[in-house]
């Protein structure tokens, strides 16, 4: 007769509590080995999919909306990336024991009173030059004679071939009139009180950003959970900090020098105004690609209007524009080195996106822009839209090669 279990032992060995119930598989079946993975597996794609629709509408309408609120967003991204650009200043501040919120305001002074200085250098020269171009026009109309001529010849050639193959008129499509301003007091009056009112607030932004900096930045790294996470936070903040103030100081530094080169090559050809035209070299040439041509193209305006043979009115422009590219190609990938080398295509894309969405200042801040950016995705990972497309993979490639790396280092230990 087999022996039966001792209740006691099969008491202890049967568990006293009630199971655990079984999570149901597909149609409430028990589910197979290994489908709790694909499960999981299946909900974190969706989860990514989700996401990527929603960037991808983000991407498609938060253009349109940064356009139409230019009047907000304009002046609130000009105080920020200043502000990320004066931090080392507001540093070095506050190690010599002035409160946050003095260094702060002694920051905002500097930059207006330098931002006023370069204003003034550049403005009110030009109200004066340019207010001689109408009496000027017979003057550029002489130097550009032969190229006027050339062009009627061809102008006439091209109508003549056109009413030749033309088999009947065309009407001119009706257009609306648009009454421009009377003059520029009127122009003015009309924008000068918007502008004002952005430029206030944009001050205002600057100077509580800086004088909140430190305690933001300790409450961004205190806040994080795991130590990590705060060493990750600190790492992206001072990269962007260290990238943006480092670009625009070293990109400052050497618009100065070329301006005040080409300035003293315009003095020494007899050119007016030679700061004036320093300034504007400047300002343009924190622009890639299309800056410098804008601003040979202006020199090339003024040489016209000045001297009276146009071999000696388009010496201005061709100095300006040999300096740049001794500048663009020598000076700069040796003083900024490969720290902050931008894909061209990646500016370009980014000059003409900011410069549609809010004009000149947006194409003078795509650059800051794209460093803050390219700064960020660094640090968080890049995208990797084809693996999860067309592999098993996740949206960003940075925390895939993180996870490898610590299932790596667990087996190892």
């Amino acid at each position: 007769m087999a022996d039966l279990p001792d209740p006691v032992v099969a008491s202890a060995a049967t568990p006293t509590g009630p199971a655990e119930p079984t999570p149901p598989g597909v149609f409430g079946l028990p589910p197979a080995p290994g489908e709790d993975a694909r499960i999981a597996q299946r909900r974190d794609r969706l989860l990514a999919s989700l996401t990527l629709t929603a960037g991808v509408g983000l991407m498609v309408g938060l253009p349109f909306a940064l356009k139409s609120g230019s009047e907000f967003f304009l002046p609130t991204t000009v105080a920020l990336v200043v502000s990320l650009a004066l931090i080392p200043l507001l540093q070095w501040l506050e190690r010599r024991r002035l409160p946050s919120p003095i260094a702060a305001l002694l920051c905002v002074i500097l930059f207006l009173v330098a931002a006023n200085i370069a204003i003034a250098a550049i403005v009110v020269p030009a109200t004066d030059f340019f207010r001689l171009l109408p009496s000027r026009i017979g003057r550029i109309q002489s130097n550009l004679q032969p190229l006027l001529d050339i062009y009627s010849n061809l102008e006439h050639y091209v109508n003549r071939t056109l009413r030749q193959v033309a088999s009947s008129p065309v009407r001119p499509s009706p257009s609306a009139a648009v009454s421009p301003p009377s003059s520029i007091v009127e122009l003015a009056a009309t924008s000068a009180p918007a502008f004002i009112v952005q430029v206030f607030y944009a001050i205002l932004v600057a100077y509580f950003f800086l004088s909140g900096w430190t305690r933001l930045r300790q409450r961004m790294i205190t806040e994080r959970s795991s130590f990590g996470g705060a060493m990750a936070t600190a790492r992206v903040l001072q990269d962007v900090v260290d990238d943006v103030s480092s670009y625009l100081g070293t990109i400052t530094a050497i618009n100065i020098a070329l301006g005040a080169i080409i300035a003293t090559a315009l003095y020494l050809i007899g050119m007016p105004f030679p700061l004036m035209w320093g300034g504007i070299v400047v300002l343009l040439n924190y622009i890639p690609y299309f800056g410098p041509v804008i601003a040979a193209l202006l020199l090339a305006v003024g040489g016209l209007m000045t001297f009276n043979d146009i071999w000696t009115a388009l010496t201005a422009p061709a100095i300006m524009y040999g300096t740049h590219l001794i500048e663009a190609n020598v000076v700069t990938p040796l003083i900024v080195g490969h720290r902050l080398t931008i894909n061209p295509v990646l500016i370009l894309i980014s000059i003409s996106f900011w410069g549609w969405v809010w004009g000149t200042a947006g194409a003078l801040l795509a650059v800051p822009i794209l460093i803050i950016v390219q700064t960020v995705i660094g640090a968080a990972g890049r995208p990797d839209i084809t693996g999860f497309l067309f592999e098993h993979g996740t949206l960003v490639r940075g925390r895939d090669r993180e996870a490898k790396n610590y299932e790596g280092d667990t087996r190892s230990g």
